[in-house]
Parts: C-alpha cells; sequence; structure tokens
C-alpha cells in the first residue's frame, strides 16, 4: 500500500518543513571544558606517578628481603608491619587503577567498540574513564569516543590526512529515496537518531550540484596507534564530528571492497570507501578523472563499483515533494486482509448489527433521541479507554480494601462515590469506549512473541510501530528484517512486518515473561487501523509541533495512555511542562518536574546508570536483557514527556542524551512551536482540525487526543477514588428500599446466586438473554445508564441505533408501568435510563437491611438487629450471577461489584457474629461466619473472628483442626501476619498442631 504524506494529499502544497533538518548547534569549548581537562590531567598525574613516588619515598620496599619461613608467624606485629600490608595493598590498587587508565586510554585512541572491563575495578575504571574522557574533551582523540560519549564536548581536528577522491554521481542520486530498513543493533540506532538532525542535504533540491560532485574517501591504515573513526572524519570534512551520522547514513549496510558492510557507526576498517556529503571539503581532494594519477587504478576501481551500490542505482531519485526519509524507515500502513463480521450482534438481532462499530455507534449518537454530549475523544480512543477503566476499577477496590480492613467499629465508604456531571459524562465515554479484549489480546500476543523467541534463542527485534486494524490483526512493523517470525506468527507484506491474525492471538495464554514492548502508545487512526508508535525505539528525539493546546491534548492522551496501559510492566514516565494534575492516574509511573534543567540533571544520572548496567550484564540493548534471566526486575523503560519548547541549548544537551537513547529503553517525546527541533529524529506535527502529520514517516492520522476538559473529567474520578482521600460520602447506599410489608416491590430480581425473576413474564426465547442482562446493569446501576452504555454492554463490537432503540422500547415494554401509569423503565434529566423503585434485587435488600439493622432502627433494639442480620445473610445465596452465560456479561469486568458483595457479605456475617458473641452464643457466631464465609472465603476479618469464636467454646482439638484448615486455604503465600500473631496467642502450639493434623 502506497504510504501517505502531506505532499501527496495537498496537491500543490510545498514539502514538509523538516524535509532539510538543521544540524545540531555546534558546542564551542568553553573555559569550563579546559579546566576540566586540566583538573583530569592534574588528577592523573597525581594518581598515576604521585601515589607511587609517595610510597617509594617515604616507604620503600614493603616486602620481606629474604626468603618466607615459619619465624614469621611468631614475630609480633609491629607498626611498621601493619604499614606494609597497607603500602602491598595500595600498590595493587595503584596498579588496577593504572589499568583502567591503559585500557581507557586505548578504547579512547582505537575508536573501536567500548573499553575492555577490568576484573573486579568496577569503580576504579568509571574514575578512569571520566578522568580520561575530561582530558580528552580538548584533544583530537575525543573523537574516538563518539557517539558514547559525544556529550562531553567537540574534538579538534585530528592530525591524521586521509585521501578523499571524487566521482560522478546520476544528478539527484543523492537524495533518493531508501528503500532499506534502518539497522536493529543499539549503534545503528544511535547513529540514525540525528541524520535527519544533523544532515545539510536537501532532498530532491539538487543541492548536491550546487555543492560540488560526490566525493568518496577510502579509509587509511592507522598512523601508529591512532585508528580513524567517522568523527573525525566528519571533523576534518565536513566541519562538524556531529556530522558524522550523516556520512553513516550514505554508507551503511552497502558492500565494502572486502565484502563487509558498514553496520556501526563507531566500526570501520582500513580500505573501506565511505560516500561523503557533497559539501565535504580539506584533505587531498582528488577529482577524477582529471587528477586520476593521485590515486592508483585499483581505488579508482573500487570506487567506481562502490558508487554502484548507491542509492540511486537502488531506486531512482525521488520525484517531487516525496522526498524519501533518510533518517529512519518510513511507517507504512500494513495491507489490509478481506476482514469478516465485526459487530455480528447477539439475540434475534443479529441482521441489523453485521459490520456495526463504536465508530459508527459515536458518528451517529447525536441523531439519536438518546444522544447528548459525551466526551468523543474517549469514545474513539478504546485502547486508553480501556486502560483507564481498569486502572479506575483498582483504585476503587483499593479504596475498598483498605476501608474494609481499617474500619473500626463497622464499614465505612462501601459505595464508591457516584460520579456527576462531566465526570459522570467521561465515565460513561470510558464504558462505551473501552476495548478491555483488545487489549488482552495484545498483550498477549506481545508476551507470547517474547517467549517464542526466548525459547528459540533469538533476540527480540527491534519494532518501531505496531498497526492494530480493523479486523483485530496486529501488525508489527520492524525496523530491518528479522527472518521468519514464531508461528503462529506469519511475515506480513514484506519481511518488515510481523502479523498475528485475531483468531491466532485468541489461542494465547498467559506466559511469565516480561512485556518486550512497554513504550508502545497509540497515536490515531489511519484507514481503519489504528497506530501504536514504540517511544521506546525511537533513535533520538520525537519532535511534536503544533498550537499548545492541540499540542497539550496529545501529550495528556500519550501520558495518560502510558501510565495505565495493560501491555506494560513497569515503567517511568517524566512529565515536564504539563500534566502536574495527571499524576493521580497512576502516582507510580508518573512523576512531574518543573524544568528543563531538572530534566537534564536527571536524565544523565539516568543514561550514564543504565550504560552502565547494560554493560556490566553484558546486554547489546535492553530489548536482550527482557529475554534473559533478571527480565522482570531489569530495564523498565523511561519515556520523557516535554511539552514545551526547550531553547536551543537544552535542546542540545538533549539531542546528546537521546543519542543512545533507544538502546537504554528511554524514549523523548517533546514540543516546539516552529517545528525546527534540533537533533529531532522524527518530526510530527498537529494540526488544529485533528490530524497528526509525519510526511517524512508517511502519517496522515486522525490524532488520538485528550482535551483539557476530559483530563479533568478523567483526573476528577481518580481524585474520588483515592484510598488515601478522606470520603465525605454518607455511608448509607445510593438506593434504599422499604423492606416492610409495604414495600413489597412489583418486580423483584434475585441476583445474589443464580439469576431468578418475580413478577415478570419470561420474554421470548431469542430475546430473553439480551433482555435479563439489560435488566441486570439498570438494577446494578440506579444512578442511571446511558444508553449508549446499554448498547456498547450488549454488543461489545457495536450496534446501530435503530438496533439500541428497538431494545429499549422492547425493555420497556416488558417492565410495563406501575398503577398510576408511570413506566417503569424512565428517562431522568440527563438522558439516562433509570428504573423506578418498583423494580428492586436482593442486592438492593441485601443493602438496605445491612444499613437499616447498623444505623436504622437496628441501632436502638438489639432484636430489631439480629433480625434484620439475619434476614440479610439468608439471601446470600452465592456469587453475583452464578449461573450467567460465557460469553456475556463482559461488562462485569468493568464493575467493582464483585469485590463489593463479599466485602458487604463479611459485614453482614461479623455483625451477626457479634450480635450473638454478646449473649455468649458461640456456635450461633460460628454459624453465621462459616455462612459468610461460602461468599467471601479469602476475608481475612472472617478467619480472625472464627478463631476468637471458636477459642471461646474451649476446645482445643476443634482449634487445632480450624488452625490447620486456615493453613490450607492460605496455599503458598501462607498466613496473613495478623492471623498468624492471633493464632500465636490463642493456641501458642497450633504449629505443631497443623502438622499432627496434616
Amino acid at each position: 500500500m502506497a504510504r501517505r504524506t502531506t505532499s501527496s494529499s495537498t496537491g500543490s502544497t510545498p514539502g514538509p518543513r523538516n524535509r532539510t533538518p538543521q544540524p545540531l548547534p555546534r558546542r564551542r569549548r568553553t573555559f569550563g571544558d579546559f579546566a576540566k581537562a586540566t583538573a583530569a590531567f592534574v588528577a592523573l598525574l597525581v594518581l598515576l606517578v604521585g601515589v607511587p613516588g609517595a610510597l617509594v619515598v617515604s616507604v620503600g620496599w614493603p616486602l620481606p628481603h629474604g626468603a618466607p619461613s615459619l619465624d614469621w608467624l611468631q614475630q609480633e606485629i609491629t607498626v611498621g608491619t601493619f604499614i606494609n600490608v597497607l603500602t602491598v595493598i595500595v600498590w595493587f590498587a595503584w596498579a588496577q587503577f593504572t589499568a583502567c587508565v591503559l585500557v581507557e586510554v586505548k578504547a579512547a585512541l582505537s575508536g573501536v567498540g567500548l573499553p575492555n572491563r577490568v576484573p573486579g575495578a568496577g569503580p576504579s575504571q568509571l574514575l578512569a574513564r571520566q578522568l580520561v574522557a575530561a582530558l580528552l574533551l580538548v584533544g583530537a582523540t575525543a573523537a574516538s569516543f563518539a557517539p558514547g560519549l559525544s556529550q562531553l564536548g567537540q574534538s579538534l581536528e585530528g592530525n591524521q590526512r586521509g585521501t578523499v577522491a571524487a566521482a560522478q554521481q546520476t544528478p539527484g542520486g543523492l537524495f533518493a529515496q531508501q528503500q532499506e530498513q534502518a539497522a536493529s543493533s543499539a549503534a545503528a540506532a544511535l547513529a540514525e537518531q540525528a541524520a535527519e538532525a544533523a544532515s545539510h542535504a536537501d532532498a530532491g533540491s539538487g543541492h548536491a550540484a550546487q555543492e560540488g560532485d560526490t566525493k568518496y574517501y577510502r579509509i587509511h591504515p592507522p598512523e601508529g596507534r591512532h585508528h580513524d573513526s567517522l568523527w573525525e572524519i566528519a571533523e576534518r570534512h565536513l566541519g562538524d564530528g556531529r556530522r558524522y551520522k550523516e556520512i553513516y547514513q550514505l554508507n551503511k549496510d552497502r558492500t565494502q571492497p572486502d565484502g563487509s558492510k558498514l553496520s556501526e557507526a563507531s566500526l570501520i576498517r582500513p580500505g573501506w570507501i565511505l560516500e561523503m556529503p557533497g559539501d565535504a571539503h580539506g584533505g587531498d581532494l582528488v577529482e577524477l578523472p582529471d587528477e586520476a594519477p593521485k590515486v592508483s587504478e585499483q581505488v579508482q576501481q573500487q570506487i567506481h563499483d562502490y558508487a554502484k551500490t548507491g542509492d540511486y542505482q537502488q531506486g531512482g531519485g525521488q520525484q517531487g515533494g516525496g522526498a524519501g526519509d533518510r533518517d529512519t524507515a518510513h511507517i507504512h500502513l500494513p495491507h489490509q486482509r478481506p476482514g469478516g463480521d465485526q459487530g455480528v450482534g447477539r439475540g434475534g438481532d443479529q441482521r441489523h448489527e453485521q459490520g456495526a462499530s463504536h465508530a459508527s455507534d459515536s458518528s451517529a449518537a447525536e441523531e439519536s433521541g438518546f444522544s447528548f454530549g459525551l466526551p468523543e475523544t474517549l469514545v474513539g480512543a478504546p485502547l486508553l479507554a480501556a486502560g483507564l477503566l481498569g486502572a479506575l476499577g483498582r483504585r476503587r477496590r483499593q479504596a475498598l480494601w483498605q476501608s474494609a480492613l481499617g474500619a473500626v467499629g463497622g464499614r465505612r465508604g462501601m459505595e464508591p462515590p457516584v460520579p456527576t456531571g462531566s465526570a459522570a459524562d467521561a465515565q460513561d465515554a470510558l464504558l462505551v469506549g473501552a476495548d478491555p479484549e483488545g487489549v488482552r489480546l495484545l498483550d498477549l500476543s506481545l508476551r507470547g512473541l517474547a517467549a517464542a523467541l526466548a525459547a528459540e534463542s533469538r533476540p527480540l527485534p527491534t519494532v518501531y510501530a505496531a498497526w492494530l486494524s480493523g479486523n483485530g490483526d496486529l501488525h508489527l512493523q520492524l525496523a530491518q528484517p528479522a527472518g521468519k517470525p514464531p508461528a503462529p506468527w506469519q511475515l506480513g507484506q514484506d519481511q518488515t512486518f510481523w502479523m498475528l491474525a485475531r483468531a491466532d492471538a485468541e489461542r494465547y495464554e498467559d506466559v511469565d515473561t516480561a512485556a518486550p514492548y512497554p513504550g508502545l502508545v497509540s497515536l490515531g487512526t489511519m484507514d481503519d487501523s489504528r497506530l501504536l508508535l514504540n517511544l521506546e525505539s525511537v533513535p533520538g528525539i520525537v519532535s511534536l509541533s503544533g498550537s499548545a493546546s492541540d499540542r497539550a491534548g496529545v501529550f495528556a492522551s500519550v501520558a495518560a495512555e502510558l501510565a495505565t496501559n495493560g501491555w506494560s510492566d513497569r515503567m517511568t514516565i517524566t512529565l515536564v511542562g504539563f500534566g502536574e494534575d495527571l499524576t493521580p492516574l497512576a502516582p507510580n509511573r508518573l512523576r512531574h518536574l518543573d524544568d528543563v534543567e531538572a530534566l537534564v540533571e536527571t536524565m544523565e544520572a539516568e543514561t550514564r546508570q543504565r550504560r552502565g548496567a547494560l554493560g556490566a550484564a553484558g546486554h547489546d540493548s535492553v530489548l536482550t536483557g527482557r529475554t534473559g534471566p533478571a527480565q522482570h526486575t531489569r530495564w523498565a523503560p523511561h519515556l520523557v514527556l516535554l511539552a514545551a519548547e526547550p531553547s536551543a541549548e537544552d535542546a542540545v544537551k538533549l539531542a546528546e542524551l537521546a543519542a543512545d537513547a533507544s538502546r537504554l529503553g528511554i524514549g523523548y517525546l517533546v514540543g516546539t512551536e516552529s517545528g525546527d527541533l534540533p537533533g529531532a529524529a522524527w518530526e510530527m506535527e498537529i494540526t488544529g482540525e485533528g490530524k497528526l502529520l509525519a510526511p517524512l514517516l508517511g502519517l496522515e492520522l486522525d490524532a488520538q487526543s485528550l482535551p483539557v476538559a476530559q483530563q479533568r473529567a478523567v483526573v476528577e474520578l481518580f481524585v474520588e477514588a483515592d484510598p488515601e482521600r478522606e470520603s465525605t460520602n454518607s455511608a448509607a447506599p445510593p438506593f434504599l428500599v422499604d423492606i416492610s410489608e409495604q414495600g413489597r416491590p412489583a418486580v423483584y430480581a434475585r441476583l445474589v446466586g443464580p439469576y431468578e425473576i418475580i413478577g415478570l413474564d419470561t420474554p421470548d426465547g431469542e430475546r430473553s438473554p439480551l433482555m435479563h442482562e439489560a435488566l441486570a446493569l439498570l438494577l446494578l446501576h440506579r444512578e442511571g445508564v446511558h444508553p449508549r452504555v446499554l448498547s456498547s454492554a450488549l454488543w461489545p463490537r457495536g450496534v446501530t441505533d435503530d438496533v439500541r432503540d428497538a431494545l429499549v422500547e422492547r425493555l420497556r415494554g416488558w417492565l410495563g408501568t406501575d398503577p398510576d401509569g408511570t413506566a417503569r423503565l424512565g428517562t431522568d434529566a440527563t438522558g439516562r435510563l433509570t428504573l423506578a423503585k418498583s423494580v428492586v434485587s436482593d442486592l438492593d435488600v441485601l443493602r438496605s437491611l445491612y444499613h437499616e439493622a447498623t444505623q436504622g432502627k437496628g441501632v436502638d433494639s438489639r432484636a430489631v438487629r439480629g433480625r434484620l442480620l439475619t434476614d440479610a445473610l439468608v439471601l446470600v445465596r452465592g456469587p453475583l450471577l452464578a449461573d450467567r452465560p460465557a460469553g456475556r456479561y463482559g461488562w462485569l469486568t468493568h464493575e467493582i461489584i464483585d469485590a463489593q458483595l463479599p466485602l458487604l457479605v463479611a459485614d453482614i456475617g461479623l455483625a451477626l457474629s457479634a450480635f450473638h458473641l454478646e449473649k455468649d452464643r458461640a456456635e450461633k457466631a460460628i454459624e453465621a461466619l462459616d455462612a459468610a464465609l461460602n461468599s467471601a472465603p479469602a476475608d481475612e476479618r472472617l478467619w480472625n473472628e472464627l478463631l476468637r469464636a471458636t477459642h471461646t467454646t474451649g476446645d482445643g482439638d476443634r482449634m487445632k483442626r480450624l488452625a490447620a484448615d486456615l493453613v490450607a486455604r492460605s496455599g503458598a503465600r501462607g498466613l496473613p501476619p495478623r492471623t498468624e500473631a492471633l493464632l500465636d496467642e490463642l493456641l501458642p502450639t497450633w504449629r505443631s498442631g497443623v502438622a499432627a493434623v496434616g
């Protein structure tokens, strides 16, 4: 499928402004640089010369002058002996440090690979590396450290003279579109990250012709111990060492005279030919054929053969405004397979529902009589909505559990706060838009791929992007071909696409492996496919231009999805210049910094730490680390989101930090007003119409965004659910029923246990399951259910408005009217569907009985309290909707009723047990606790109260049997600390008793 670019879509619109990338501003050596180098020289002089000199002068020879004998063991240990021992230790430390210095100097001068590790010299070698780097900061050999230590400064012009030969090239060929994919190795990604930002080439404009003919450089053998490097070549012939990336881009993966290829920017060999940018100068320039005698015929032939391997020979020049991305592979849209049904419904309405989706539901919402303003940005972001909804559910469950464990004298905060206003709309939008099944399959697919590759001892390929097609297939776009994927994955449209069909993904099972690509995040949709960009793998900075408000929406969406997504294990997201109010979404993941200065300081330290950790572990990148034995504890990504445009100086610092970021698991997304951000590897733009443009990546997306109003509404949901926040809610549930004889309901549904309905005729056979499910949803949400929430719950894959409306009318007719003529299914002022008070469930009665027993009439009457608590416990017949059919009621995964109901039953059991123990009726108390344990078997409070009640019987054997039972229930985790401490108090011999019973 042809990729889409701005120029192609706009006709005469000029090419994108980032087609001629800007070079990084050159960082001049300052007085501070010379001061650091001087200090490093003095420190090295003191450590390498001063220390041994001082030892020789002050101590002399520390070892014995004769052969060892047994008499030494009987001699008295004097101060001199102690000093001699210390002197030997210092000599060994000096020797080790000297070896470290030699190793670091050799690596710096050679420019090949990373320094060797000196055994047991971690801190010493780190100190040596820093001193040598500082010393070379103003020397020519500092280039040998590039790009790993490029942030330390520029090198002076080297003293090695090379030979440059110039040969004719097809006009425009230098700027032809590269068809090869970017290399996946860490060094290749490092070199690629700033190729566009540092390039002086003007794609498709004939710039080469203006600067002169294409030139070629032949690498000569080293002179002495000095080896040439791309950095030094760029420094001498292009005037800026950072432009080594241009040379690398022109020559990577092209066959050299010796048959090998340039695949890492730091590894070049004598005899290789390098194509140079058109503005190269200096050295021994040779214009062929006029000055052919300056080079041998063999070299002329090598250059001639090498010229044939360039891009202009491979694919021709790029015409017009469609200049190719010389930086990385294009993010191609994968070819789509013919899709099947996208929304086959259930029950008797299947003929109406084929092809429906959330998108059609959203677009037609305003035409429906039930519609009102749901935040469409959340409705149209299924992965983001699923992550937020899952995180919100976990937050609410945590609040319930903390309330239960911390309650004194009864439960408080049983019911989470019911959102209102914009927060209620945001929650409804999350319920409508969420695709938890899509998130689950994405997570299973990625982890399954990692496990399969690990089983074959294959590394994880570098993935730039993932596409989720309209039919649910997953396409991974690789940085370069990585061979045949493991089954059931298949090759996609070419060697750089791996594809997994949804049907194959559904057969995956959970595997115990680390998340391989936690940096994937949704950016938007194109042609019914959703793009997830892997920020962690981008070789450098990703810049985002556009108006401040439009950028803020994209940044907030990226931050919220990264913080709550379901396909990552651990990560750190640093927000700078925005997002302080977003931290409640995930306090353990989101971190806010005030300014760029704090960011640079933090990231410099982390970059050093990660480089050292990767080197110590022997890994090339975080991808290899995630498949090793420490996969679950290392290599969590760190993604930096900087909304405000940094200054030119800060931009250079960030570019230097990002040079090696992709292999370290660090990603940078940086905002810019102008779009010209130094060091940006990939440039994107958000328009006022909601389009996300990246012409050089071939992208034009309908952007995923989270505007300020929706941000505030979503954050309000999380703040209200914060377990540390003091609840202002009344302890009363939101809906209480009349539990007297006069309050007998017209329709009574039993949900706690098997589903039964009393007071209504059973609907037609085909429609009955759908009607029952709709009624259950309404009964669990007495505050009201938006029609779009109802339809998305019953038809997760989408449904048309007429089918939804028909269901609502059918449901209204089934429920009927009250004696006064009021319909039992109504619509409130906000457009939500609500049930009349004459339609109740046993859950409503259960809550009302407990509330009345503990806060109503039962407070002043012991007899009333006992009767109400007993009646409540009798209502508990099992788990909620115990016999619900498989494949239905998927919306329950969004609810917290599965946590609320066991806690409510436990509270009733505890209250009834306390009621009986007040009159020393231990057996009755035990009976109540056993009944509650049937529905809340994991509630530690019930265990502890059962131990106390059993202890009052004075039956030691019964206590031992109970202890053994609790140990068996606890499984491999063991007894909770509080239960274990209680057993130690009530039955000190319980451990031996448990062993005897076992």
